[in-house]
């Protein structure tokens, strides 16, 4: 296609282009065609494929640009592309415009399922596409009475900004704990930029500007992606508010070696760098840095009795400044209804007064891990909590550990130490280990207070190599974990940084270079 094209032309070459979206909107694809847009050049419009078009993994059907950059889309008021009861389709090297009314009503890229039963639709690419002024930039979801959802879904090199209420957002129908159908199967996203999704100001009744967002998945993956920035003009009065990177109704999900940083919410509730949220099994959140979040930097919540959130793991990231709007979370946080199964370990959480949103919440300073009612099968080990004053753990409850573990942590402060079990607070390590009973092994006492020498606690942390200050700098000193045969616990094959886990470790997520 081109400006200069003519819908009359065959539109086999690019020297015989159609002109026209409404034309290309004309015609049934086919396995192995190709939409091939100039590069460069502006499309007034959009793209539609329905169901009897479209391809397969081994001929699908290509949108793309040619010649020198990437081909514009700018539909009025539609989604930019619309793939709806198909599959088989690969989009890449296209920038999508939305205007005023796209923005509130449509996707930038949308695939769109209202096909009944349990067979998914397989095989998608978007690869090397830039997204905004759209309700959400990417979207792939089902109607709630489906629930054939999308399968083998590939998300590569993506930039989604400026959107409404998400970069990214996966779908499916309403969760049934009884026979949980999680639409989607099969979903890789790597290397995606989600920022500056603001969220919607005049939206109270559902959570609006979050970066990616994963719902009704199985067997996902999200890598190497950074989210900032978002959740700015989400609503003051919203119950739920945006998140960076988040997952509800899902299982088998891995969020890994991502950033997520800067989020914000308009109200009192989330505006978080990473989150499980309601119904999310057997996954797994690691090597991932938060920083500078109104809200928290890793949430684990569960609001709904159903018993679906259980057997995740939080391992190997680290939080530096979250919480600097809402105080009433903290870095780590975890609560929920029947939440069971938790494991929290080698984690480094920095909590700092500095920089805090008001001086009231200077007065009432986030801990660096936050225990909330609801849990039990809790494990909480071998991470670093430092803060420079404020509680090391606040916990609504005094959890014995039948119920909630904490073993081999560092519980670090610059100022007062400071920890809330319950209705009671302690001073010391020592006094809250004999009243709580954590913090023991065999009999032998664990965990420790000592100084892990972070430079994070006076040294701004950020992007890329930044994260280094938040590595104990304490030379033979550094603070002493518990090994993998005496927790049971599988620790992984590597630290925050790469560094290969020896079987003798150190408390948070960097782990000393192996020798020998």
């Amino acid at each position: 296609m081109s400006p200069d094209g003519d819908d009359g032309n065959d539109g086999l070459s690019p020297e015989k282009p159609w002109r026209s979206l409404d034309h290309v909107n004309g015609v049934r694809f086919q396995p192995g065609d190709r939409l091939r847009l100039k590069g460069g050049e502006r499309f007034r419009g959009s793209v539609t494929l329905e169901k009897g078009e479209a391809g397969s993994a081994a001929r699908p059907v290509v949108i793309d640009s040619y010649g020198t950059g990437r081909a514009t889309i700018a539909p009025r008021g539609t989604p930019g592309i619309a793939v709806r009861d198909t599959a088989g389709v690969h989009v890449r090297n296209l920038s999508l415009v939305g205007d005023g009314k796209a923005l509130r009503e449509a996707a930038g890229i949308g695939f769109s399922s209202s096909l009944p039963g349990n067979r998914r639709l397989e095989h998608v690419r978007i690869t090397n596409v830039d997204v905004r002024g759209f309700q959400n930039g990417i979207s792939v979801g089902t109607e709630k009475s489906a629930a054939a959802g999308f399968g083998d879904v590939r998300i590569t090199g993506a930039s989604v900004h400026h959107n409404l209420d998400a970069g990214i957002a996966f779908y499916g129908p309403e969760f049934d704990a009884d026979r949980p159908g999680y639409a989607h199967s099969g979903i890789r996203i790597e290397k995606v930029s989600a920022y500056s999704n603001t969220g919607d100001a005049d939206s109270d009744g559902r959570n609006t500007g979050s970066g990616i967002t994963l719902g009704s998945v199985r067997d996902a993956k999200v890598v190497r992606s950074v989210a900032h920035d978002n959740g700015s003009r989400s609503a003051t009065d919203a119950k739920e508010g945006p998140e960076g990177i988040w997952v509800y109704d899902s299982t088998k999900v891995v969020l890994e070696h991502n950033r997520s940083y800067r989020n914000r919410t308009g109200s009192r509730v989330d505006g978080g760098g990473f989150g499980l949220d309601n119904n999310v099994s057997s996954s797994v959140v690691q090597y991932n840095l938060a920083y500078g979040n109104d809200g928290p930097g890793f949430l684990v919540y569960s609001g709904r009795p159903t018993g679906a959130h259980k057997d995740n793991v939080v391992r190997f990231n680290i939080s530096w400044d979250d919480a600097r709007k809402l105080p009433e979370y903290g870095g780590i946080v975890a609560y929920g209804t029947h939440m069971k199964n938790l494991d929290i370990y080698h984690n480094t959480v920095v909590m700092r007064t500095k920089g805090l949103a008001s001086a009231e919440d200077s007065k009432n300073r986030p801990p660096a891990l936050r225990l909330r009612d609801g849990m039990r099968g809790v494990r909480v080990h071998n991470n670093i909590f430092a803060t420079d004053g404020g509680p090391l753990v606040e916990a609504q409850s005094s959890y014995g550990p039948e119920t909630l573990r904490l073993q081999g942590n560092n519980y670090h402060s610059t100022g007062p130490w400071t920890l809330a079990w319950g209705a009671r607070r302690f001073t010391s390590l020592d006094d809250w280990r004999a009243a709580s009973r954590q913090e023991t092994l065999g009999g032998e006492a664990t965990g420790s207070s000592d100084d892990p020498c972070l430079l994070g606690l006076t040294v701004p942390v950020g992007e890329g190599a930044d994260a280094g200050n938040l590595v104990p700098r304490c030379g033979d000193a550094l603070p002493v974990g518990l090994g993998q045969k005496a927790l049971g616990v599988d620790l992984g094959p590597v630290d925050y940084f790469g560094n290969r886990v020896s079987p003798v470790v150190t408390a948070g997520a960097a782990q000393p270079p192996a020798t020998g």
